[in-house]
């Protein structure tokens, strides 16, 4: 396929924290990838490496053009920080962006698509957290892009909406929209992006298939066991066992293993209370490739922003 965004050897250094340190990725036509770490990890300082509103050192192209040179047209930017004029409705909000290209979709249309049909005419202040964010979300799909660049694009918006907007960009995907998306959430990640590449301290840890991240970096399913335990009930369990005070912690067992190793816990007197298996996901291979939790803050570089 054409690759319509290719990045060697990306780096941007804010006083002397580097934000972004060696980063190379390409993008195909038609594809989602998205960017995965905790706030601190460079996802937005990338993203600006990447769309050309910073200055970086190394290569970066889209459509074969210098980010600056590129038909403006073709591009959707949707950054972090959305902070339109409150007292303009959402339709007005989109009016104003529609007017910034050679053309533009229908309002109504986009509106639709990002379930603000019904408040199209309420000002951006009395909409809600999610309804502000689906609004900011509208203003990159406005000019029909061929790449889109989503910078957190479902923070604040309630599950279901967060959904009904993963249907929506993989409906675009599906016509050959690229999309880039940046992200904490791994569920997020996993369900829509056909590749993730995996960020942390500006570096790209691993870049694939989600479900190959997973299997060769998620480590193994596991029971959680929570009550009262004897010093050595591990030893009297067939199975890889880490213990700690009022918890067992049983490696490769699956769900129907359960009753297994619920009636050896029996045989041999332990006291169990709550059950919890668990299969390994991406925050498992995000932790073990990086040893930070995703959910965890990095520092502010020094003199600009690290997201």
């Amino acid at each position: 396929m054409d690759e319509v965004l290719v990045a060697e050897d990306i780096r941007r250094q804010y006083g002397d924290t580097v934000a972004v340190d060696g980063v190379s990725l390409s993008l195909s036509a038609g594809e989602v990838f998205a960017l995965v770490g905790p706030n601190g990890a460079g996802k937005t300082t990338l993203v600006r490496a990447l769309t050309g509103t910073t200055d970086v050192e190394g290569h970066v192209a889209l459509f074969g053009e210098s980010p600056t040179a590129v038909d403006r047209d073709r591009i959707g930017l949707l950054p972090q920080d959305c902070t339109p004029h409150e007292r303009l409705t959402a339709a007005e909000l989109l009016d104003y962006y529609a007017g910034l290209y050679d053309e533009a979709r229908a309002i109504e249309a986009v509106l639709e698509d990002v379930g603000l049909a019904d408040t199209a005419d309420t000002w951006y202040e009395n909409l809600s957290g999610g309804q502000q964010r689906r609004a900011c979300v509208a203003t990159a799909l406005i000019n029909d892009p061929d790449l889109l660049v989503l910078d957190e694009p479902t923070t604040g918006i309630d599950p279901a909406g967060r959904r009904s907007l993963w249907h929506l960009l993989s409906g675009l995907a599906d016509r050959g929209v690229t999309i880039l998306v940046t992200t904490h959430y791994m569920e997020e990640a996993h369900e829509l992006a056909d590749r993730v590449g995996l960020l942390a301290d500006g570096h790209l840890a691993a870049v694939d298939a989600p479900d190959a991240l997973v299997a060769e970096y998620g480590g193994q399913s596991k029971l959680t066991v929570t009550g009262e335990f004897g010093e050595t009930v591990g030893s009297d369990l067939p199975w890889p066992v880490e213990q700690s005070t009022g918890q067992l912690t049983v490696y490769e067992v699956e769900p129907r293993d359960i009753g297994a190793v619920v009636d050896r816990l029996e045989q041999v007197g332990a006291d169990y209370g709550g059950l919890s298996w668990s299969e390994p996901d991406l925050e498992d291979a995000y932790l073990e490739l990086t040893g930070r939790d995703v959910t965890a803050t990095a520092p502010l570089a020094t003199g600009g922003q690290q997201r």
